[in-house]
């Protein structure tokens, strides 16, 4: 055996120790199959592809802890490039799951963009925990913050390049909502480029971009090279917002129902392991920094999951509405207003011609039955309502009650 496959396997058994001490299984119920004869998930390796973020933890630690075995299914992560990569792989059939952009499954579903597919959204992987970073240059003629870049924009006008990492998911929807709030058309004002997320800081460093919209530990890599600040958090868009999410096609939770829920548990229990406290964020953070993960330092990720911010301009923060994991499992809920939400945005911004039936899409698509059964597996508690309200940074309200409206009352749109 290699000193690297020891190392290998000497840090899952610690790991796995830990997850012992943490959520209270004993060794034996570990070794246990969660379910047996009809229950028992049909498919009992799965492949969930994942790109190097800070948010890809729950999926990376339900392996590395062993939470997977105790549900009867054996998960492995697989890198993958970038999310047109993962899309691809998911509708082909390559991926089983994927840790994925909430609006990217419902691009696919709608389809928008080409590729079309049934698609499912089985469980909330985390809240919060995303950030636009805008370029040093800027920052150094006083573009800090969106109304710094507002006047900027309309002072020295040129074409401002600004990037997002697909043309559906959040980190769009953060950049486009922020910008739109402080007065900036994106479809109008700027150039908008698609940029896979490791991608960001070595394209920032030699100038392709002014700004970009991307999930840690992006961002706060950015501060440490010297080469970007943080303009806002994307809890500062959206507090709470859901952002990834365990993805699959609808096929798939035909053809392995029972698979899917034991998947949904594992990740339930491993982000209810990270959030249970310092120790184990600490260890989540050496893991996933290793180059098998998000190949980065580790003190690249270990503040900012903790709530400790900088802007890189001196200001330093702590923030309780920091990436959230579960929350007492508040974070998990594959709430239908939630993918209303992104449909709302993609009318918005002219990526869906018509308004959809918001309300039946998400039906279709939020697999709320099967998350049920996993949260009761895992002892996970379940909001009573499948709709939540929340206020955005313009001051608008989401409640889904009245999409077409919501997504026809912006100023500012395509």
């Amino acid at each position: 055996m290699t000193d690297l496959l020891k190392s290998s396997l000497s840090r899952r058994a610690v790991l796995q120790t830990a997850a012992v001490g943490a959520i209270g299984i004993s060794p034996a119920l570990r070794a246990t199959v969660y379910a047996a004869g009809s229950d028992a998930p049909e498919k009992t390796e799965v492949k969930i592809g994942f790109i190097p973020l800070t948010d890809c933890a729950s999926v990376v630690m339900a392996a590395e802890l062993g939470l997977d075995k105790k549900y009867g299914v054996k998960i492995v992560p697989t890198k993958e490039a970038s999310w047109a990569g993962v899309r691809d792989k998911l509708t082909t059939g390559e991926l089983d799951f994927a840790h994925v952009l909430y609006g990217l499954i419902y691009g696919v579903h709608m389809g928008i963009g080409g590729a079309k597919k049934d698609m499912a959204v089985l469980m909330t992987l985390n809240n919060n925990g995303q950030a636009i970073t805008l370029s040093k240059k800027l920052a150094d003629k006083g573009a800090v913050d969106g109304p710094s870049l507002a006047k900027l924009m309309i002072a020295e006008k040129r074409e401002y390049t600004f990037a997002q990492t697909f043309p559906t998911g959040t980190h769009a929807m953060w950049l486009y909502y922020w910008m739109a709030a402080n007065g900036i058309n994106p479809m109008k004002d700027a150039k908008v480029i698609t940029v896979p997320p490791p991608q960001m800081v070595a394209n920032m460093r030699v100038g392709n971009m002014d700004g970009f919209s991307v999930g840690e530990p992006w961002n706060h890599r950015a501060i440490i090279d010297g080469i970007g600040v943080t303009a806002t958090t994307s809890q500062d868009v959206w507090k709470d917002h859901p952002e990834k999410v365990l993805g699959t096609t609808a096929d798939f939770v035909k053809k392995y129902p029972n698979t899917a829920r034991a998947v949904t548990a594992a990740i339930l229990e491993a982000g209810k392991w990270i959030d249970s406290g310092l120790q184990n964020k600490n260890k989540m953070a050496e893991t996933i920094a290793s180059k098998s993960y998000v190949n980065t330092s580790v003190d690249a990720i270990n503040q900012r999951i903790l709530g400790r911010y900088q802007n890189g301009m001196g200001k330093t923060w702590d923030d309780p509405n920091h990436m959230k994991f579960f929350n007492d499992g508040a974070v998990n809920f594959p709430y239908l207003s939630d993918g209303m939400w992104f449909l709302t945005q993609h009318k918005r911004w002219g990526l869906l011609k018509d308004h959809p039936e918001y309300l039946a899409v998400a039906k279709q698509i939020n697999q709320i039955d099967i998350y049920k059964q996993a949260a009761t597996a895992s002892n996970t508690p379940v909001p009573k309502d499948v709709m939540r309200t929340s206020k955005l940074m313009d001051g608008v309200v989401w409640d889904g009650k009245d999409p077409k409206k919501y997504a026809d009352g912006f100023k500012v749109k395509a």
